[in-house]
This record gives C-alpha cells, structure tokens and sequence, in this order.
C-alpha cells in the first residue's frame, strides 16, 4: 500500500512498551502496514516511563515469571543491530523475606535454578554483610539474583519504535481513539480525534485504559483495574556510596530502594486502586515510605526528598496478563494487564502477540492461561 493508505494490517492503540513491542514483533514477521496511535504528545509518557524498570527473574504468579524469563534472554542477547547501547545493566537484585514466605520461598529456588535462573541464598549475616544499611530483624534470608538488574527503559522503546518504523510501521501521537468499527462481529476499524482508519486488527495496548477502550465496543467479562504506586528519589546519607548498590526489595513489608541519578529512589509498593488518569504521588504513600525506611533501613532516612512521583499498574483478577483476541469481538486483540511487570516481559509479550497474531499458535507459552477468554 501507498503511504498516504488508511487501511492496515494492524492498528495498536498505545505507544507505552507493550505497544512498541507488538510493533516490533509485528514488523519482523513481515507485517508493514502498521498504525500505532498514542493518544499523548510522546511514547512512554505513563506507566512506561515511571517504572523502576529492572528486570527480576522471580514471581510468585508462576505464568508472570515465566514471561520474565523469557524476556531476560531478549534483554541480555537483544538481536544484532536492534539497540544502540545494552539494554540491561547487571546490577543485581536483592530480595528479602521473613517467616512463612521465607520458607515458601527456599522451596522454589531449586526450580528457579533448573529454569535457568543464576540465584544465591543469603542468611543474615551474608545479607548484611552485603547491604550494611538493612536490619536483620527485619528478615531472615534473601535471594541474591545477580545477572539480573536495571533495563534501560528509553533504549528499549524506542529500539522498538526505531526497529518497526524502518519495517513501514507508522507512529502518530496526539490522536486519541473515541470509537471502534465492528462490522458482522469483527473489528474493521478506528475512529480517532484526528480521522477514520480501516484495518484487519485491533491491537489495545492501552495500559490502564485497556479496559476503556473495549469500552467504546460494548460490556467484556474482562476486568482490569489500575493500581497507582507512589515513588521518590532523594540523596544518601554522607559517606554512603550507593552506585553499586543493587535494587533492595523487602517483600515482607513492601519496600524496595535502588540507586537512581546518583541517589536513592525507593517506593512503599503500594497499590491504590483508581480510575486511569495521569496518576499523581500521594502524600500517604511518601510517609509509608519515610516509615518504612526508618524501620527497615534506619541509615538511609533522608533529610529531605529530592523528587516524588506516581505511575499506574493495571491488573487483571487473576494478577495474570490478558494476551489474545477479544471472546466476544473478532480482530480485537488485548495486551493489557501487564501489572508492574510489563517492561521486562515485553520481549516475551510482544512476540507471543505476533504469534498469536499471524498464526493463531505460538509455541513460546500455553497461550490459554493469558487469553481474555478465560475470563468467559
């Protein structure tokens, strides 16, 4: 088709990571006629670009961590050409646990070592002796994950995006989608702020408007909820050299730290249930995290914050991404519900969509325990 062409193969609502990422995937399985529409003025600017962004290969949800294993292989061996600069800078991850979870923990890292997964066992000794500023009481061992660590957000979107426009895809911000074509039970088309466009699928990876964009169709048993997570970024404590510092979560009592811009960003992980919107911190969350700090890790309390800031998580009941076409609706595809896991699954999600896409199959996971019609 000719580049002035309103019809397509595939129209992606979002340009966040999920967006990109089907693109991607998409444009290497040979599909060119590609429109992703991003309804704000760049990619990436809500929940993709608010994430601690690290890649950690463990999950109690088993079918999330299986996604995460599967894009860490993408994320450390991205194919030649694809990115500029690494993707994933392995700086490690240190997670604490206390009491029942402990030893529900210690259970799984035999499996998590036969999947492949490069993980220590730390008592508390061995903990502090690494992360001086934690206190023992607070938990009784920890799983060190030392291949895995930051993701450069930015390199990867926008790889992504570079990746799928040079195979044709096209990219148009500021346009938001207000309705939906469905003709004989089929998706066929988009109605957005600035025009009508035709195509074969709809693609709604619109992170937490996921669930208002099946909306503009008509009622879906699929129900996703957004969850704000509050975030703030402030300076160490004199003579504390963090650079090398991993990401510290606290599983037991929901903190994690990490360094960031030459400081410290830490979060209470707290998950507030809300309508989308352009999600603001919340003064509550910042003082969890004062308290938490000052109980978990006394030393790092700061003085004051140098930045705070919020973003949305968007779950489905189950904690499990919704990955596949619509029950009800033909050629409307979900990628949505990816939690707080979103950026280091991409590689996995992206292609499984592709898959599921061109094919109706992929051989990566049991497509079924993702698929919307589960909720059916």
């Amino acid at each position: 088709m000719d580049g002035t062409s309103d019809d397509f193969d595939a129209i992606i609502i979002g340009a966040g990571i999920a967006g990109a990422s089907a693109a991607y995937f998409l444009a290497e399985r040979g599909m060119r006629d590609i429109l992703i529409l991003e309804r704000e003025t760049q990619p990436g600017y809500h929940a993709t670009g608010r994430s601690a962004a690290v890649l950690v290969e463990f999950d109690l949800v088993r079918p999330i961590l299986q996604l995460k294993l599967l894009g860490g292989r993408f994320l450390r061996h991205p194919p030649p050409g694809f990115s500029e600069n690494p993707l994933l800078q392995q700086s490690g991850i240190l997670i604490l646990f206390q009491g029942p979870l402990w030893q529900e923990v210690l259970q799984m890292v035999p499996d998590l070592r036969q999947l492949g997964v490069r993980v220590h066992i730390l008592d508390q000794e061995e903990t502090v002796s690494r992360m001086p500023v934690v206190s023992p009481e607070n938990f009784d061992g920890a799983l060190l994950l030392p291949q895995d660590g930051h993701i450069d957000v930015n390199e990867l979107l926008w790889s992504y995006l570079r990746q799928a426009r040079a195979r044709g895809a096209r990219l148009r911000c500021n346009e938001e989608v207000v309705d939906i074509t469905v003709e004989r039970g089929r998706c066929a088309g988009v109605r957005t702020s600035s025009g009508a466009y035709r195509c074969q699928w709809v693609v709604n990876a619109a992170g937490a408007w996921a669930g208002k964009i099946r909306e503009l169709i008509g009622p879906s048993p699929v129900q996703l909820t957004p969850h704000r997570r509050t975030m703030v970024t402030f300076k160490p404590s004199d003579g504390l050299d963090v650079q090398q510092w991993p990401l510290v979560a606290d599983l037991s009592h929901d903190l994690y730290f990490s360094p960031e811009s030459g400081g410290l960003m830490a979060s209470p992980m707290d998950q507030d249930p809300m309508p989308p919107c352009d999600a603001r911190p919340d003064e509550l969350g910042v003082a969890r995290t004062m308290e938490r700090l000052k109980e978990l890790a006394p030393r790092l309390v700061p003085r004051s914050i140098v930045h705070k800031w919020a973003g949305l998580r968007t779950f489905a009941p189950d904690q499990v991404m919704v990955v596949g076409e619509d029950p009800d609706v033909k050629g409307f595809f979900w990628l949505a519900g990816q939690g707080g896991a979103g950026i280091e699954t991409s590689p996995a999600v992206g292609q499984i969509a592709a898959d599921l896409i061109a094919e109706g199959r992929t051989d990566l996971v049991d497509a079924a325990i993702y698929s919307p019609a589960r909720f059916k």
